[in-house]
């Protein structure tokens, strides 16, 4: 009885309780997402960019 009962409870709040983003609301978050993966996707690469050079420069010259 008690899986009966959670995943009437689990229903009841994926129907009344929860509140959905509307299409617009999602697709702003969407785009929210790509900016900031983009943004720490050149980050990163710039981060390995500049250790690069910076090891290139230390065992060139050794």
């Amino acid at each position: 009885m008690k899986i009966i009962d959670n995943i009437k409870a689990s229903y009841t709040e994926l129907v009344y309780k929860v509140s959905w983003p509307t299409r617009k609301e999602l697709a702003n978050s969407a785009v929210l997402v790509l900016i900031a993966s983009l943004i720490l996707a050149l980050v990163v690469w710039l981060m390995d960019f500049c250790f690069e050079w910076l090891m290139t420069l230390i065992y060139g010259l050794f």
